[in-house]
Formats: structure tokens, sequence, C-alpha cells
């Protein structure tokens, strides 16, 4: 009887921890915007009142990056007559516009309470992190047409 109630004990504990590993592995776009945040003022040796302030405005400006929409892919496989592909360089073009004018909000937000060595360590350690999950991404993206080729 006591193994059949640590074996059963053992399950719950497994399943348990694959449900709370699931659940981080899901977390929002704010939640991953500021769990980044929190990291980047650990990184930073921040004050409590300055983590506060970079967190807080650091899921604002990606909150407002997300509002652009996604990013437009090119599509190398289609033929484009020279209309469309103007009007996809020019869809591009404002973007990047907009994610300028963003950066620039945010960047004389940043100053009231960091110093630009501080801000450029933040933009640096922001492409770190985009990287990491592009890398992340990329590793899921292989191992499913890996698992879709195997299944034919």
């Amino acid at each position: 009887m006591k193994t059949i109630s640590r074996i059963a004990i053992c399950a719950m504990v497994m399943t348990l921890s694959v449900a709370v590993a699931q659940a981080q592995q899901h977390m929002s776009r704010e939640q991953l915007a500021e769990t980044q945040a929190k990291h980047i003022a650990h990184r930073l040796a921040l004050d409590d009142a300055t983590s506060k302030k970079l967190i807080e405005t650091y899921v604002a400006y990606q909150k407002e990056l997300w509002a652009l929409g996604p990013r437009h892919h090119r599509d190398h496989h289609s033929q484009q007559t020279e209309a469309e592909a103007e009007q996809a360089i020019k869809q591009r073009m404002e973007r990047s516009q907009k994610i300028l004018d963003l950066r620039e909000k945010y960047y004389s937000i940043y100053r009231q309470f960091l110093t630009p060595t501080q801000i450029e360590r933040v933009y640096e350690l922001e492409h770190q992190a985009m990287r990491r999950l592009a890398r992340h991404h990329n590793r899921q993206e292989r191992r499913r047409g890996e698992n879709n080729h195997k299944q034919r």
C-alpha cells in the first residue's frame, strides 16, 4: 500500500511539474516583456525605484511596438509585379520609420532616469534576448519539420 501511495504521489508531482513548465513556456507577451525588463534591470544593477521605472517604460514601449502589427516577411518564392514590390518596400519603410519614431520617443523617456551608457546597455541586452528567442523559435520550427517528416 505504501508503494502505491508513493507512486501516486510521485506521479502527481511529475504531472504538476510538467504543468508548471508548460505554463511558463506560454507566457503572455506582457509577461515576457516584464520578465525581460526585470532581467535588464538586474543586469544593470539598478535600484528599486529606477528598476520599476524601467520595467514600466519597457513594457509600455513593447505594447506600442506590438500595436504596429507584425513585421511583413518577404515572400521569396512568389513572383511580384513591379507595383507589388514597390508597395511592399514602401510598407516596410513606413513600419521602419514608425519604429524609429518610437525608439526616439522612448529614448527621451529613458533619459529621464537612465544615463546614455545605461540606455545603450538596455538596447544591447534587448538585442541579445531577441536573438535568443529567435534561435529558440528556429529550433522549435526545425523540430516540428523533423517530426512532420518522420510521420510521413
